[in-house]
């Protein structure tokens, strides 16, 4: 007999061998028709795979995001299964789950897929999934595996199989389809009802550009036809707020081929909004005791090589600047901590200084594949809301709760109400990938763990998600459609002031070694920006927007009295622009609306007479006529307020 033990600590017994469906069932059939699979001891398994030891257990539904990740990648499965009956001799790299659905890279051979032949794909995994045929897990040996999959001549499995060890390789087969693969997946076929494939895209084997070209099919999959339907709306929802589609529309940013691909431009409009930003939160850090600092757009490559960012990432940096100087190389900045770094070096630090908290908007050139890239939420050049808090250990804790309260404000400013902070901490097993000691990483960790606590966050730890100098918090932000962001991070650091030997003379009169805080609660402008105008529809807030009022006469006998309350609106820091076309009025209110401008003021005949504005609200139409300067004290109440969008 073996114990289980339940989620709320109750413990059953069972025999050897139990699984977790067998548990499932033994609780409510209700219950056990729902279940995909099973977190046993932290790791997710097969609802159907036998538990030979004492454990603890918890099922997993449509509900559990792993549950979700589970029908997912098993509907990967699926659709390879379809690919390879429709397209026979297919070869398939990878299938993974993704946030919301899953995607396989695929080797085509002779074959060609387009997107018409996506509805045929979807037919063919209705009709497989309507089979309910069971996920089939089979242990196999490492030199079998080999020779399956040597038989089959198929080198991208033959590849994967290079790096895994032997007594812990499986196969999958559900149907006529069997896969390398860990899994875990859901029962049966038949738990899929609802299947959309959504895009196909071309994706590098091994995500190198010097290999092979492979075609990658996106998907996603429900439980049932309604909500994939729910979802299909949502879907339309986010291609109409796609901020490459409203940043042109709107004016706010271009790119050019000549300039380069993944590097920005910002349009006078854009450039407004990000100016705005950019001094609503300069603002803030300096209520908060920050300093603004400077940096340059390069820097030698011995002050990445100090940091560790020549080792880790130098791979994938743009290509060194050589100079004249036999040997001298500078590197465009991947990174601004480094430069802030020498910075705190320039003076003698004592305990009474600390923490220095130092600020910039830096911009930094990171290279990023051509596949990779996508508008301004992946970029080869980018603008980070960059500080480093330099404090002493006992200070940690309380600077990072301080940096905590900022980045609420900035989402809470923004109508950013839903999010999650994660918690990401070190690989459990893999501590390659990572600089410095236990100790400190520990400390690092527990300081992250103990603030998100008392400020009473909502978190989620994620094991291997963390810089490689340090631990961090990501802020997983909620849009107005439900989809999910990385934005604002935190991170703590007790190795580059190791790296770079910064110190600062303690009380006892002696060197001591400080404490370093990175905080982006933006992240990357860039990104930042993406997802705003995704979540607010380009439809900014007052405070916020490019353009605040449009001023729209009805003929052009009006215009002087357009210019006269212009000029009242500018000096009162508005920003207002007129409409001078020779347009009939109901087209310059269309495309007002269009522009997304909060504020229109029709100027009449009447208005001028009465020196009033009558005001139409943006997506609420006409609210009224009023003197100009109540307007303006109704501008300035909004702005000052920081309003969100409504």
């Amino acid at each position: 007999m073996i114990q289980i033990t339940l989620p709320d600590g109750a413990v059953r017994e069972y025999e050897g061998g139990v699984s977790a469906m067998d548990v499932a069932k033994s609780i409510s059939e209700g219950l056990a028709r729902k279940v995909l699979a099973a977190t046993i001891n932290g790791e997710v398994w097969d609802a159907g795979r036998p538990i030979h030891e004492n454990a603890s257990l918890q099922l997993l539904t449509w509900n559990d995001l792993s549950g979700k990740a589970t029908f997912w990648h098993s509907s990967a499965h699926l659709m390879a299964e379809a690919i390879e009956s429709m397209f026979p001799g297919v070869k398939f790299w990878v299938g993974p789950a993704l946030e919301t659905g899953f995607y396989y890279d695929i080797d085509l051979g002779d074959h060609q897929i387009g997107e018409d032949d996506l509805r045929r794909l979807e037919i063919k995994m209705a009709e497989l999934a309507k089979q309910s045929n069971a996920f089939v897990r089979k242990e196999i040996s490492k030199a079998d595996a080999i020779q399956y999959f040597g038989d089959k001549g198929d080198q991208y499995k033959l590849d994967l199989l290079g790096g895994l060890q032997d007594g812990g390789i499986t196969l999958y087969t559900q149907g006529n389809f069997t896969d390398l693969c860990r899994g875990p997946h859901i029962p049966n076929t038949g738990f899929i009802k609802g299947i959309k494939l959504t895009n196909i895209a071309g994706a590098y084997w091994k995500g190198d550009e010097k290999n092979k070209m492979l075609t990658r099919i996106y998907g996603v999959s429900f439980p049932s036809s309604k909500e994939l339907d729910e979802y299909l709306v949502l879907l339309e929802e986010a291609k109409k707020r796609d901020h490459r589609k409203l940043g042109k529309e709107l004016e706010l940013f271009a790119f050019s081929e000549k300039v380069g691909m993944g590097l920005p431009l910002w349009l006078p409009k854009g450039a407004m909004l990000r100016e705005r930003l950019q001094q609503f939160l300069q603002k803030a850090q300096l209520e908060s005791g920050y300093l603004p600092v400077i940096t340059p757009h390069i820097g030698h490559k011995n002050l990445y090589v100090t940091s560790g960012h020549y080792e880790k990432y130098g791979k994938d940096s743009f290509q060194p600047i050589k100079t004249p100087q036999e040997g001298e190389e500078f590197f465009l900045k991947p990174m601004n901590c480094p430069h802030h770094c020498e910075i705190y070096k320039t003076s003698p630090r004592s305990y009474k200084d600390l923490p220095l908290r130092l600020a910039e908007f830096g911009t930094v050139y990171r290279y990023e594949q051509h596949g990779e890239l996508h508008g301004l939420t992946r970029v080869r050049g980018f603008t980070q809301d960059d500080a480093h808090l330099f404090c002493m250990p006992g200070q940690v804790k309380d600077e990072f709760k301080k940096v905590i309260d900022l980045v609420l404000y900035v989402f809470n400013s923004l109508s950013f109400t839903d999010y999650t902070a994660q918690i990401s901490l070190r690989d459990k097993t893999d501590r390659s990938k990572y600089i410095g000691s236990d100790e400190n990483w520990n400390l690092a960790e527990n300081a992250i763990i103990e603030a998100a606590a008392e400020k009473g966050l909502k978190t989620v730890v994620e094991y291997g998600e963390a810089a490689f100098y340090g631990p961090k918090l990501d802020f997983m932000v909620r849009d107005a459609i439900g989809r999910k962001w990385q934005l604002g991070t935190i991170q703590v650091d007790y190795n580059l002031p190791e790296r770079f030997d910064l110190n600062y003379i303690g009380e006892d009169n002696a060197k001591h070694r400080p404490v370093m805080i990175h905080r982006a609660p933006f992240g990357s402008m860039e990104r930042f920006i993406a997802v705003l105008i995704e979540h607010c529809a380009g439809k900014f807030p007052l405070w916020l927007a490019p353009t605040q009022v449009k001023l729209l006469p009805i003929s052009d006998k009006f215009l002087p009295y357009a210019e006269i309350v212009s000029t009242q609106l500018k000096n009162a820091d508005i920003r207002v622009e007129i409409d001078d076309r020779n347009e009939k009025i109901g087209k310059k209110i269309r495309d007002t609306e269009l522009a997304k401008i909060p504020f229109m003021l029709v100027l009449g005949e009447k208005e001028m007479n009465e020196g009033k504005v009558a005001i139409r609200r943006q997506g609420k139409g006409d609210i009224g006529v009023t003197p100009i300067a109540e307007f303006i004290d109704l501008i300035n109440e909004e702005v000052k307020s920081k309003k969100s969008f409504e």
